[in-house]
């Protein structure tokens, strides 16, 4: 078992991952009868696909010596209706640094490969994209 997700009340869940026992809390979203006091679980999806991604890209770093450290993804998740779901994910990942094109092409085809991303039903639009600084 991964982990134990328990139902609060209030439209509320803690998740608890088993084998650290790190956890964290969803709300609904307040345009689905809820507070929004925390990630919704759809929320927790779209993070996680960037999550996935800055971890892929720091797997294939280390193997090729780059330092990554201080990248950061912005993520903006859409819904639609009838039914509702997860219409859009939109992943800006951020580099603190500029590399060469080589890297480049080895940090962005890397992130494309990410479990989650494979995972999304593929109605899902997504729209990744690179920035790097420096």
């Amino acid at each position: 078992m991964t982990s134990k997700v328990t139902y609060l009340g209030n439209l509320r869940t803690e998740c608890v991952h088993l084998k650290s026992n790190a956890g964290f809390i969803t709300d609904a979203p307040v345009d689905n009868n809820g507070k929004g006091q925390a990630f919704s679980p759809t929320d927790t999806v779209a993070t996680a696909l960037a999550s996935c991604m800055l971890t892929i890209i720091g797997i294939k770093a280390k193997d090729h010596n780059l330092d990554i450290t201080g990248t950061n993804a912005e993520v903006t998740k859409t819904m639609a209706a009838d039914p509702r779901r997860i219409s859009k994910i939109e992943v800006v990942i951020s580099f603190p640094a500029s590399y060469d094109e080589k890297a480049t092409k080895l940090i962005e085809r890397s992130a494309k490969t990410c479990p989650v991303l494979y995972s999304l039903h593929p109605d899902i639009e997504l729209d990744i994209r690179f920035k790097y600084s420096g």
